[in-house]
């Protein structure tokens, strides 16, 4: 059975504001007002309750808001987009089915709560949840459940914070009370409104609906049935996929590292949450700084697991930035981060223990500050026959490996060519092309046997061409010691070597 319609609304009063102080907690606690607009014509297009308390309202010019005592921010659309992310990523964790209803500073959108009771019990429980998860992101919200879609919008607007939840037909009763402004009424709506003297929701509901058509159109009908909670409405609901992105536009240029640590650490604090709230870990980060005279500096920290712990990445980041500073002051940072699952690595009972991957992480970034990022990694064979080709690849942990065999059969003796390098040079003597003595180390010897020549080469298409000829020899000198090395011949350079012992 198809369960009963239910909607939770989230409604975020002076969303700008919001967007902007959730990223700066130390002004959290002053009147603070964001300026919409071209300077010097910026007017308040949103503003925190202590400022509200001071007197200063919406629409204000920036010379009659510099008479408070409050700090003034330039609106920034891109943090707005940010906390409406969070926002989006904190209702998915409840319903895929999310609908925008936005109006003026006020963020709105609409929750598809139905059939969710045994996912997250009742209502009550799961409006008290999500208000939890908002304000581990930031965000200060009101919420109202309601059978109708737009009882649940209107209850949210009227509510400054907190949640309430109507009983399915108890929506007029509910909205009776309300105020006409929670409808989305023209100016001249509200002035028939006001002329006769309706301004609640309850008395609009009583007016007769024959008459109310007949001196105000169709519209006024809706507008009747919305003030009675019985509007149909069609779910729209809205399809994103996970960005975890967090930007901030700073007030002032930043040229100490400590200071941008502490923005760093509140931008890392709210990727984190998003990402715990999606049940994944941060793979990597991405730092952008936007500089002094239009540059940016990129930097990117990827650490060897996958984790959520603050502290680590703090430091992986300090390390970072430390060791690749930017050349200029930073006006604004960019925190971009890629998803990924928390590495488990599997221990055998008589495997050696493995090292804590938060203190390899910390380990490789000090070394990588110390000796550079090409020289620190794991070695990776290139895919060539030239000898001794290999790269310095990043470092990624792998479970332990398999259990040596502890079989009691006896095994096969092998013999083992140890690489010199570098190659060591020799001088030679040659009989037509084979090699008949040469002097290695001071020491002349006399070639007994000589197996080969093994020919390789390759890159032919580019400045690296290569070629060898490779020689195993048996040799033995004066004093009757024998021999066993790999020789090489390099037909571009036309040099001998000693590329290896046998044992």
């Amino acid at each position: 059975m198809k369960p009963r319609a239910l909607y939770a609304c989230i409604a975020v009063r002076e969303f700008p504001a919001q967007a902007m102080l959730r990223l700066r907690p130390e002004s959290g606690a002053e009147p603070c007002v964001v300026l919409d607009g071209t300077p010097p014509l910026e007017t308040v297009c949103s503003l925190n309750t202590r400022a509200h308390r001071l007197g200063v309202t919406a629409g204000m010019t920036r010379v009659e808001a510099e008479i408070f005592p409050a700090t003034l921010l330039a609106r920034s659309r891109s943090e707005e987009q940010n906390a409406r992310s969070a926002l989006l990523a904190c209702a998915a964790q409840f319903t895929p089915r999310v609908e925008e209803c936005g109006r003026g500073s006020t963020y709105l959108c609409v929750l598809d709560i139905a059939g969710t009771a045994q996912l997250f019990g009742p209502p009550a429980k799961l409006a008290a949840s999500l208000l939890e998860r908002l304000r581990s992101v930031g965000l200060a919200a009101a919420i109202a459940v309601a059978a109708s879609f737009h009882t649940a919008r209107c209850l949210a607007l009227a509510r400054n914070s907190g949640f309430c939840v109507i009983a399915a037909g108890q929506e007029s009763a509910a909205l009776a009370a309300l105020p006409l402004s929670v409808l989305d009424l023209t100016g001249q709506q509200a002035d028939t409104f006001a002329a006769w003297g309706i301004r609640t929701l309850g008395e609009l509901a009583g007016l007769p609906e024959a008459s109310l058509v007949a001196r105000m159109g169709q519209e006024a009908k809706r507008l009747r049935q919305l003030a009675l909670g019985a509007s149909p409405h069609l779910f729209v609901p809205l399809e994103e996929d996970l960005a975890l992105e967090e930007r901030i536009e700073l007030d002032t240029p930043v040229e100490l590292l400590d200071s941008l640590l502490f923005v760093l650490r509140v931008l890392l604090e709210q990727l984190i949450a998003r990402a715990t709230s999606h049940l994944a870990t941060l793979a990597a980060v991405t730092i952008v700084l936007r500089l002094d005279g239009g540059a940016e500096h990129r930097r990117a920290v990827r650490p060897a697991l996958a984790g959520n712990d603050l502290q680590l990445w703090m430091k992986l980041v300090q390390l970072d930035l430390a060791a690749h500073p930017p050349q200029a002051a930073i006006l604004g940072v960019t925190l971009t981060a890629e998803t990924g699952s928390r590495g488990k690595v599997q221990l055998g009972l008589f495997s050696p223990q493995s090292p804590e991957p938060d203190k390899l992480d910390v380990t490789l970034a000090r070394l990588r500050s110390i000796v550079g990022d090409d020289c620190v990694g794991m070695p990776v064979l290139k895919d060539t026959h030239r000898t001794g080709s290999f790269e310095i690849a990043a470092f990624r942990a792998t479970s332990a490996g398999r259990e040596t065999s502890r079989s009691s059969e006896p095994r096969p003796t092998r013999g083992a060519l140890r690489m010199l390098r570098p190659a060591e040079p020799l001088s030679i003597t040659l009989r037509g092309r084979t090699p008949e003595a040469f002097v290695f180390r001071a020491t002349r010897y006399h070639v007994e046997r000589a197996y080969g020549p093994w020919i390789a080469s390759g890159e032919w298409w580019s400045p690296t061409l290569w070629a060898v000829q490779q020689w195993d020899v048996i040799a033995r000198n004066a004093a009757g010691e024998l021999l066993y090395c790999c020789l090489a011949f390099a037909p571009i350079e036309k040099a001998w070597q000693m590329a290896g012992l046998y044992d």
